[in-house]
């Protein structure tokens, strides 16, 4: 509502409503001045590649002229009468405005004008009125009155300068902090088309005019309404008001001030997600800062280019489209040559011909997070020395029938031993079987074997946790951190020697209880663990006096347990394998020499089949779901082969190895690990 406006300007076409009119006699929307068409301009001007682009340049214009006749002939000197100024609030409301700019002011509204006001704001109706240009600590009476009658409605708006600095001349927030905002309003450029500007004193050309005043920054704000309430239409107006409230850039005195209110106006900020985000259509929250997948290393880099489309909600229920790939981490990548060497502890072991016993006596705390996963799983050790050990306490009941026990370690050397297996010594090059993917620490475990003629089976069960392969950023915690999540397994091994050929064949059933393949996901996705089934082939076949060629094979399945988003099509397939030779009595009775070429766990197949939200309608308030396939195999194949001696030297034992890391933790882009490695350790 204003001096009318210029309607065969083109930056209008098309887009002035058939409602709008003449409220106060004029006989013509047509204004004897520019001024009603200069705030159009501002709020709504047309993004047609040519002179001014408006903030809502696809709104619908309903123009309403209210001038008193014969008032606008000469500047500065339109009047507007309160019954023509509550006339004109009545149509814009009748009419289903969203919006009403009232670029005017001056002294205080009458009643019929707060009464209409009132009726706007009560059919959801934002009124936006600028703060007036007399230089004061307060907006002017008007503005006050209409705030006052406006239930929350209503945004009081003053200027600001180019450099965000209140207007020598705007009216200030005192009183009024929690309804004003700033925009800016002091020499805004407006491109014309046409010879209306002709006689304008603020016009230097007849090509763009320089306009200063809160008649110019309030359009700005009503522009930011309009583009709100297109965009979200459950919107309420309280709701708009709140939010262009919230997201001004804070200026001036931190907080609400009363100089710029609650700041300058920030329509870039108002249209980012406000307060936490949920799922749409779920009700999960997933602020979008959180890691949305924490991955495990046999997932490697299948994290780096991951995308996950979906919508999420803000606090306002609006959706917005998102991508929680960013948001996603692949696993560190596991130092194999520090967890070979670097050992801050001592071992204390006894053994009778019926009973081992073995302490790991630390010389500092107990570690922490990735570094302790890896030294309490028993990875690749010198096979003699795991046998003693990885058990802390193995009982041969009878003949046939041992038992063992251990505690902090995992059942792997335990079972290694109780079947007498023989293994070669590599410090780095892990075997293909007992690799489950993941950084994990055992608490306790147990095996059972028994003799059964030519065959033996061993029975075992662990129970351990799985640290998260990186860090775990969640809202609520303040700070990132690995996550450790329960798992146990139970598992049964048949084992078999055919002259020179040793075998094994295992069965093993892992239950994580939080995570999927010692990946960690998002609450939001369900949370509800994993049960993996892994196959196990060993063999070791000693193809001459002192020499032996072996090998180990583990295939995996996980099964994801089913959520509202994960669905039970989600499958995962997991292998990793070694083969390596060997040779005994190299350079003395009880050296070895051994070659092992190596690759760890990795995803060969399959992911996660995701129900996510991937539309939403305003109209019924609800979500469209669709299902997205998430695969997790790695680009990157680790393969790591290792030449390593062991050997009796001087007093002690020593081992030696030459290794070669072929894409480090299944990552394609990281740079090939190679080096040496020594040990020497004596007993004293």
């Amino acid at each position: 509502m204003d001096s009318g406006i210029f309607q065969a300007n083109s930056e209008f076409a098309g887009r002035i409503s058939a409602d709008s009119t003449d409220v106060a006699g004029n006989g013509t929307m047509e204004g004897e001045d520019d001024h009603g068409t200069l705030v159009a301009m501002v709020a709504a001007a047309a993004n047609d590649g040519n002179g001014t682009v408006g903030i809502a340049y696809d709104a619908t214009i309903l123009s309403i002229r209210t001038d008193e006749p014969g008032s606008c002939a000469s500047p500065d000197d339109c009047s507007f009468q309160d019954p023509d100024i509550a006339a004109a609030i009545d149509h814009a409301t009748d009419h289903g405005a969203k919006v009403i700019n009232i670029s005017l002011g001056g002294g205080g509204a009458s009643s019929v004008v707060r009464e209409a006001v009132a009726r706007a704001a009560t059919a959801g109706v934002v009124i936006v009125v600028s703060a007036g240009n007399d230089g004061t600590a307060r907006p002017d009476d008007f503005a006050q009155d209409l705030a006052d009658a406006g239930n929350g409605n209503v945004l009081i708006v003053g200027s600001v300068d180019s450099s965000g600095e209140i207007s020598s001349f705007s009216n200030r927030a005192r009183g009024y902090t929690g309804s004003y905002l700033a925009a800016r309003g002091e020499r805004v450029t407006v491109y014309l088309d046409g010879p209306q500007w002709a006689d304008d004193p603020d016009c230097p050309s007849p090509t763009f005019c320089l306009i200063s005043g809160t008649s110019f920054s309030a359009p700005q704000v009503s522009g930011a309404v309009a583009l709100l309430a297109q965009a979200f239409p459950t919107l309420t107006a309280t709701q708009i008001v709140s939010l262009l409230l919230e997201t001004a850039q804070d200026v001036g005195t931190e907080g609400a001030d009363n100089t710029y209110g609650s700041g300058i106006l920030d329509i870039y900020e108002a249209f980012q997600p406000q307060g936490t985000t949920s799922l749409a259509g779920t009700g999960g929250a997933i602020p979008l800062g959180d890691t949305a997948l924490a991955g495990s290393p046999a997932m490697g880099d299948a994290l780096q280019a991951a995308s996950i489309a979906t919508l999420v909600l803000d606090k306002y229920d609006r959706a917005f489209s998102t991508d929680l790939g960013p948001s996603m981490r692949g696993a560190s990548v596991s130092r194999r040559l520090q967890g070979a060497l670097d050992n801050p502890w001592q071992f204390v072991s006894a053994q009778s011909e019926k009973t081992a016993v073995a302490f790991r006596i630390a010389d500092s705390g107990q570690g922490t997070g990735l570094r302790a996963a890896n030294e309490l799983r028993l990875g690749v050790r010198d096979a003699e020395a795991a046998r003693v050990l990885a058990a802390r306490i193995a009982l041969k009941l009878s003949p046939e029938t041992q038992i063992g026990l251990t505690y902090a370690e995992g059942q792997d050397g335990l079972v290694a031993q109780l079947q007498d297996q023989s293994r070669p010594a590599f410090l780095l090059a892990p075997t293909g079987s007992g690799d489950d993917g993941a950084f994990r620490s055992a608490d306790f475990s147990l095996a059972l074997r028994r003799q059964l003629g030519s065959w033996g089976m061993t029975l075992g069960a662990e129970k351990g946790e799985v640290v998260s392969g990186n860090l775990v950023e969640l809202q609520g915690d303040g700070f990132a951190y690995r996550r450790r999540d329960g798992v146990h397994s139970v598992s049964m091994a048949l084992d078999r020697e055919y002259g020179a050929l040793q075998t094994v064949f295992g069965l093993s059933l892992v239950n994580e209880d939080r995570t999927v393949l010692g990946g960690r996901l998002h609450d939001v996705f369900g949370g509800g663990g994993a049960q993996t089934l892994f196959l196990d082939a060993n063999a070791g076949w000693r193809i001459a006096d002192g020499w032996r060629l072996g090998g180990s094979l583990r295939n995996g399945w996980t099964l994801p347990e089913t959520s509202s988003v994960i669905t039970d099509a989600s499958r995962i397939y997991s292998r990793s394998w070694s083969i390596d030779l060997e040779r005994r009595g190299v350079l003395g009775a009880r050296d070895a020499l051994g070659l092992r070429i190596a690759q760890p766990l990795r995803v060969e197949g399959g992911g996660l089949q995701l129900n996510l939200p991937v539309a939403y309608s305003y109209v019924s308030e609800s979500a469209t779901f669709g299902t997205l396939p998430f695969p997790l195999t790695p680009e990157g194949r680790e393969i790591l082969g290792e030449l390593a001696w062991h050997g009796p030297l001087f007093s002690g034992n020593a081992s030696a190895s030459l290794f070669y890391r072929r894409d480090p933790g299944h990552y394609a882009d990281m740079p090939d690990d190679a080096g040496v490695a020594m040990r020497w350790n004596t007993r004293f």
